[in-house]
């Protein structure tokens, strides 16, 4: 289909930028995504990659885009043990002020004890409400180090039972 405005451009050309395959044009690269002749440019794919990387927050990873959800929970203890989860197969979590937090995946219990799990890690970001969101790709154990040099307000996994 051609537009009376724009002759010989496709639907693709004016809603993504992009021509059909072997089209040529400007930038002569074709359907290729972020081709030069795209409005969308090379920015976008920049921006794509940005969003899938998580930010270290010390305990636990979390994943900064609007739309960001992690697939798995990568839970690394301190011996270097590391138990990866769907989160497709969490049933249910649990927090307990004095316990911590308690996942029930596949009929397994994995209990996850520290300090701050349920507190403002940096506003608005906390680890149990990350793990419900499915924010959080992953948590790591503390070692003694890591533990006694940590603030008051950091959160702190103590120990993992898988």
């Amino acid at each position: 289909m051609t537009d009376e405005n724009r002759p010989g451009e496709s639907l693709l050309e004016r809603y993504t930028g992009r021509r059909p395959a072997g089209a040529g044009g400007p930038g002569e690269r074709g359907g290729e995504p972020g081709a030069a002749d795209s409005p969308f440019g090379s920015a976008s794919l920049s921006t794509a990659q940005e969003e899938g990387t998580a930010e270290d927050l010390g305990a636990f990873g979390w994943l900064r885009g609007i739309r960001d959800r992690a697939v798995m929970l990568e839970l690394r203890k301190s011996d270097g043990t590391i138990l990866a989860i769907g989160y497709g197969w969490l049933e249910r979590a649990e927090f307990h002020p004095s316990d911590g937090i308690v996942l029930h995946v596949l009929g397994r219990t994995i209990k996850i004890r520290g300090r701050n799990l349920n507190r403002d890690t940096r506003p608005g970001i906390r680890l149990y409400e990350g793990i419900v969101r499915h924010r959080v790709p992953w948590l790591r154990q503390a070692d003694a180090r890591e533990d006694s040099a940590a603030g008051d307000s950091a959160a702190v996994i103590e120990d993992i039972q898988l």
